[in-house]
């Protein structure tokens, strides 16, 4: 396989040389103010920063940070105690897992300028952005791209090495109108300004079709396109067919449930099948 190249994201010399980088999901607990939030912040202070270990420790290549547990989630723009809390956590990843796992930050369910924000304050390198472009059905109402704002406040910022990874015909959502998925590539791309492509199924876990992945592939070019769900250790090998990265949560838990602890067994399984 070739050596993993992102001339547009310099994502540090921990990806020089890696074929198909793996970036393992810390799942957050519900934190304040959200419905699930069960009066504990230390709990959830320390379950992030022992996913973040146990993913580093079995062999990932990055991890991101999504509040995954602050269903139902804001369509738009989160609390500023939402921001706040994450940018603390993000903090400590960052302090704990070293230079050489580099750390995303995804505020669901689409407040890329929170995202982007907290990754500037503590040097995290990337974030994800569900829907950069266009317009979806989603849980949370008609979702809109965010692409005007993000990538004025990345240049206000100074901030142009925080790369951003954004989905198309993101899950858990479904399109307004039906276009081709080599549209929404080349708009996120080229009017959107992405880094980076990811291409994932249905829903959380669910697993990603591989034709749409191919097309995926041929439409973004040189741009990296990556697997943002369904992967196992089973599914990894055909995926890396026409993926340059995969993004993997559901897999690496204990049982196999987002919502449990990561198990590094798992990881390391994942990995060693890659």
């Amino acid at each position: 396989m070739r050596s993993f190249a992102l001339d547009r994201v310099p994502l540090c010399n921990a990806w020089l040389g890696v074929s198909k980088p793996v970036i393992g999901m810390v799942h957050l607990r519900a934190l304040p103010g959200a419905p699930g939030y069960r009066g504990d912040y230390g709990a959830v202070r320390d379950a992030a920063i022992r996913d973040a270990m146990a993913l580093a420790d079995g062999g990932v290549h990055g991890v991101i940070l999504e509040n995954f547990g602050d269903t139902p989630f804001f369509p738009g723009a989160v609390p500023a105690h939402t921001i706040a809390h994450m940018t603390e956590l993000a903090a400590a990843v960052v302090q704990r897992v070293g230079p050489g796992v580099p750390v995303g930050v995804n505020v669901l369910r689409n407040d890329g300028c929170a995202a982007l924000s907290i990754a500037h304050a503590v040097g995290a390198q990337f974030v994800r952005i569900n829907i950069l472009c266009g317009a979806r059905v989603t849980d949370q109402g008609v979702i809109q791209g965010v692409a005007h704002d993000v990538m004025r406040l990345r240049r206000s910022l100074g901030a142009d090495r925080v790369r951003v990874f954004a989905d198309v015909d993101v899950k858990h959502s479904a399109p307004l109108g039906v276009r081709p998925v080599e549209d929404e590539v080349h708009d996120v791309i080229d009017r959107g300004g992405a880094d980076a492509v990811i291409v994932s199924g249905a829903g959380t876990g669910k697993a990603t079709d591989l034709d749409k992945l191919a097309r995926v592939k041929a439409a973004a070019g040189d741009t990296p396109v990556f697997v943002g769900s369904g992967v196992t250790a089973e599914t990894i090998a055909d995926y890396a067919a026409h993926a340059d990265g995969f993004i993997v949560g559901t897999s690496l838990k204990v049982d196999g449930v987002a919502d449990h602890p990561v198990d590094t067994d798992r990881v390391r399984q994942l990995i060693a099948s890659l």
